[in-house]
């Protein structure tokens, strides 16, 4: 099976539908999912969302040169991927062939790319206009040096984005020579992106919107017989309905649910069952983590009560992110509840076996992380999903997970998980 983690990888940002998660899971085609006749009212709900715009991404790379010169950077160079995105609008894809954007320490960012790329890659464009073409039987590593070269820039520190390829790294290296050394991008990169503006908090509230929006759509139509694939159908057709790039729809039953990301084992739905739901939708390149667990018919005391110790955990999580807290200690305080109830120790099963939370924007996951050990103080701007699930191996799991982002008054929810598991939607919360 392809966890959600790997399928993304995978599919190079992950904007496929559940039918394509089937496929490269089980290597079968997907069947129409099963409904129980409800028909389906959802619209988009995205209109006047506006995308980053050019002089954002302007200031972005403005900053962006102000990190690199206070840690003596000279250079940074970055593959097609979410950062390359955000600071430049360009949308390519890797593969042997190398296209890269450089940013130096001041100056006009530019590109290499190959020479029947390059059209194309000046559509892409948002703004600059400095592209280096290289043909078949050149190096571009050779162009990206020179491009350097060109900059001014004769000797120091080239960084390279925390995703670029050893391969990418190592030949840059070679053709620049022992005048320059390779330094780690992910300080001045993480600087940027870790800290989301206005907009970006917009744009993460509205897919936060879709898939809980989807979420009560699907909820709707649960019913025993159901297969995963049907559930997930249901509830990536609505996140797509709504506006949203249906990003993932996992949908975990019974015992599989014990798992965070489930088994090769699969059982329709029966009354009785714990269904665990993870999905995420993105609008406008910015994206969204919910987490639900459902029973099917009545549930049973033991599923009732992991279920409140869950949405305990998610409140202690919430809590304790205050500002200036170090977001290790987030996931510390839920650990130590969970440990007062004979889960664990630590990281061990049952109990909660992977970290609190993680950071999300453009990626599904960011740096940092609510994890042991974790120094970096909670600030303004960061966001991050709370996930404390517990899982109880060969019976059943229970996650919740909602979204938050920290303002200058403390920290708030995108979405307000449950209140029980007899109204297991919750709420979205305005900006």
């Amino acid at each position: 099976m392809v966890s959600k983690r790997d399928f993304l990888k995978f599919t190079a940002g992950g904007v496929v539908g559940v039918a394509g998660m089937a496929l490269y899971r089980d290597g079968l085609k997907t069947p129409e999912p099963k409904a129980n006749g409800t028909k389906s009212t959802l619209s988009d709900i995205t209109e006047g969302m506006t995308p980053i715009s050019v002089d954002e991404r302007k200031a972005r790379i403005a900053k962006l040169q102000k990190n690199m010169q206070a840690d003596g950077i000279a250079a940074l160079i970055v593959e097609p991927g979410s950062s390359m995105v955000y600071f430049s609008g360009v949308r390519w894809w890797r593969s042997e062939r190398l296209t890269a954007l450089i940013v130096p320490r001041e100056g006009d960012i530019a590109f290499v790319t190959p020479f029947f790329e390059e059209p194309s890659v000046r559509e892409s464009m948002t703004f600059g206009d400095d592209v280096r073409p290289w043909h078949e039987h050149e190096s571009p590593f050779d162009l990206v040096a020179g491009l350097i070269r060109d900059r001014g820039i004769k000797s120091g520190k080239i960084a390279f984005e925390d995703t670029v390829r050893f391969f990418v790294q190592d030949n840059i290296m070679q053709c620049l020579g022992s005048d320059y050394s390779a330094t780690s991008g992910r300080g001045v990169v993480n600087a940027c992106r870790m800290y989301k503006s206005a907009h970006e908090i917009v744009l993460m509230h509205k897919a936060n919107e879709i898939t809980l929006t989807a979420y009560e759509h699907t909820h709707a139509q649960l019913e025993a017989g159901m297969t995963k694939r049907d559930i997930s159908g249901i509830m990536s057709s609505a996140q797509r309905a709504l506006g949203g790039s249906s990003l993932f729809a996992m949908a975990l039953i019974g015992e599989s649910s014990a798992y965070p990301h489930g088994t090769k084992k699969t059982k329709p739905l029966a009354e009785g069952d714990i269904l665990l739901m993870d999905c995420g939708a993105e609008v406008l390149d910015y994206e969204s983590d919910i987490s639900r667990t459902f029973v099917i018919g009545e549930p049973s005391k033991h599923q009732r009560e992991v279920w409140d110790t869950v949405r305990s955990g998610q409140q202690i999580a919430y809590e304790t992110a205050t500002l200036g807290t170090e977001t290790g200690k987030v996931d510390d305080a839920v650990r130590a509840y969970y440990e007062s109830l004979g889960y664990g120790p630590g990281y061990a099963t049952p109990g909660l076996s992977h970290r609190t939370g993680h950071g999300i924007g453009m990626d599904g996951h960011e740096l940092v992380n609510f994890v042991h050990g974790e120094k970096a103080p909670l600030e303004a701007g960061m966001c991050f999903s709370n996930e404390p699930g517990i899982y109880i191996y060969g019976k059943f799991g229970v996650r919740l997970e909602d979204c938050m982002y920290m303002t200058e008054n403390g920290m708030q929810w995108f979405t307000k998980p449950p209140a029980s598991l007899d109204d297991p939607i919750g709420t979205l919360i305005a900006l």
